[in-house]
């Protein structure tokens, strides 16, 4: 059985730890706030920065099920190499049949995804989530 790797940006601290010192990397590298003795000690921090930005980005694709989550909103990757996005606002209806997750969004575009092969456990989570963010906007 395929796990599912679930990522809450809400919660996951060091990420956003990551997102906010490659920001500063960038300004400070960019900007140059510090005289540096060697002029490319500037353009090594800006560059850290970038490849802080490019790590924290590239998440989705280092693994094969992925889902990102918020109060918002998530991005669902199964099975597939891009994944889709949808705000849990948009929600209609969801449907759990046979390892098929069927969402109906407001506008009546119907998004599909085949949980074949998912373990039990993370396709229950994933109804949770789903379930539990979508009755929260609504209320």
């Amino acid at each position: 059985m395929k796990k599912i790797h679930f990522d809450n940006l809400n919660k996951n601290w060091f990420l956003i730890t990551i997102l906010i010192l490659s920001i500063i990397f960038l300004l400070v590298g960019i900007f140059e706030f510090i005289p540096f003795e060697n002029p490319k000690v500037n353009k090594k921090i800006s560059g850290a920065g970038f490849l802080l930005q490019a790590i924290y980005f590239s998440r989705m694709f280092w693994f094969k099920n992925y889902i990102q989550w918020n109060n918002k909103g998530a991005v669902i990757r199964i099975n597939s190499f891009i994944g889709k996005s949808l705000s849990f606002d948009n929600i209609k209806t969801t449907d759990f049949n046979e390892k098929k997750l069927t969402i109906t969004k407001v506008s009546g575009k119907i998004m599909t995804f085949d949980l074949k092969g998912i373990a039990e456990s993370d396709t229950q989570k994933l109804k949770e989530i789903i379930v539990k963010n979508t009755i929260a906007n609504t209320v």
